[in-house]
């Protein structure tokens, strides 16, 4: 399994070991564009992987909070109450940077910036820029993706 993420084009391309596409996602990804910075918000480039898997068996619209569940279910009570909130929901790929000095270790480091692939508000455009670094999904995409591939799944992420 071999998962590349486009940034011009807002995909999230899955493909078997073979190079054969299984999968294409509309995604977002972060509206400051790419970058590596931390404290930038922008999404990394390069080489990643997934480093873990979260959320096993949770329900869809589960909301996290530094990757836990927080027992709060995503509607329109809790999008009204908290309108300002950033929303990672479902299911969490958390990613790690595999390229020394681009996006691992010190000021670039992928995992440091807690940068995942996750469920978003069904009401959330894909397809455009819009996160603050992390890579969006629609919530039965990410479910579907997230029981498609295992842990260590290399991810690049293309600004192309």
């Amino acid at each position: 399994m071999h998962i590349e993420i486009s940034i011009r084009r807002q995909t999230l391309t899955l493909s078997d070991d073979s190079g054969q596409v299984l999968r294409c996602y509309p995604v977002s990804t972060a509206k400051n564009g790419p970058g590596e910075v931390s404290g930038s918000f922008c999404t990394p480039r390069g080489r990643h992987l997934i480093r873990a898997k979260i959320g096993t068996g949770e329900a869809v619209n589960t909301v996290f909070s530094a990757r836990r569940p927080t027992g709060e279910i995503y509607g329109k009570e809790l999008a009204e109450r908290f309108p300002q909130r950033d929303w990672i929901l479902t299911r969490i790929l958390w990613l790690s940077g595999c390229e020394p000095g681009r996006n691992r270790l010190g000021r670039v480091d992928t995992m440091r910036r807690y940068v995942y692939i996750h469920g978003s508000p069904d009401t959330t455009p894909m397809g455009c820029p819009g996160s603050i670094g992390c890579i969006r999904m629609r919530n039965a995409d990410i479910v579907e993706l997230f029981d498609l591939v295992p842990p260590y799944t290399p991810v690049d992420i293309l600004e192309d």
